[in-house]
């Protein structure tokens, strides 16, 4: 017999993707209040800009990024 959990994903699956994205942001958001989230979203993007500054990664622009995934794809 299915878990409560395991019916709620089978149905979940037949959601469109938009849709899927929908619900994990409002599960997600059910679990952590936006405050939480926002918080630890400005944390990532400062330690990022951190990273990029001191140099520790490179950069490399959306056009190759796009580029290099195309010729995987082909």
């Amino acid at each position: 017999m299915p878990t409560p959990i395991e019916i709620v994903e089978a149905e979940a699956m037949r959601l469109t993707p938009g849709e899927r994205a929908d619900l994990a942001d409002r599960l997600w958001l059910s679990v952590h209040s936006k405050d939480e989230v926002d918080a630890a979203w400005d944390a990532e993007i400062a330690r990022r800009i951190r990273q990029i500054d001191s140099g520790e990664v490179e950069c490399i622009p959306w056009e190759t990024v796009m580029a290099e995934l195309r010729a995987r794809l082909d």
